[in-house]
């Protein structure tokens, strides 16, 4: 069930296309200037760099790029990421001074490859916020993970996991909770 806020802001979204999310947003973005990702998929090798913020609002050429290197790589499921999700990558970057790329273990999990993942392993939530797109699972190499971890956790922008046996950090934007 689609909580109230949430049905709201993509209500009004959908309404007013030309509005720009970071008036709602959670993270503390500028009104002005670009906001730039850098991805790897370890799981595809896809690469890119984009600017998917400029001029107060996101691009959406730069965002289907983003859904298309960040989907399920099981079966190959597209899902609009949330877009909060993708500034909070650009302030943990912004936070750790990376102009490199961020690796990707993870992002959109369908709700199939999420029954399967679950159903293998205790580490994987049975309504994993991977399934709305709101989550990702990230490295950067060259970067210790604890201190990925912590930097990530000082943003409070969501749910913060850290894996060292998998070497990954999990980043989400629910509520603010750390594992």
């Amino acid at each position: 069930m689609i909580q109230r806020r949430a049905f709201l802001k993509s209500s009004l979204f959908l309404a007013v296309p030309s509005l720009s999310i970071p008036v709602f947003a959670k993270t503390a973005q500028p009104a002005t200037g670009e906001r730039v990702l850098r991805l790897y998929n370890t799981h595809t090798g896809e690469k890119l760099k984009t600017t998917f913020w400029a001029e107060g609002q996101f691009i959406p050429d730069a965002m289907k790029d983003i859904n298309k290197v960040l989907r399920d790589h099981r079966n190959n499921k597209v899902a609009q990421m949330d877009p909060e999700l993708l500034l909070l990558l650009t302030q943990l970057n912004d936070k750790l001074e990376n102009s490199r790329e961020l690796h990707i273990i993870s992002g959109y999990r369908s709700p199939e490859s999420n029954a399967k993942l679950h159903a293998a392993s205790g580490g994987v939530a049975r309504r994993s916020l991977h399934m709305d797109a709101k989550a990702i699972d990230i490295r950067l190499p060259g970067k210790d993970l604890k201190m990925l971890h912590k930097a990530a956790m000082s943003l409070q922008g969501g749910g913060v996991g850290y894996y060292a046996s998998s070497q990954f950090v999990h980043m989400d934007t629910g509520r603010v909770r750390y594992w």
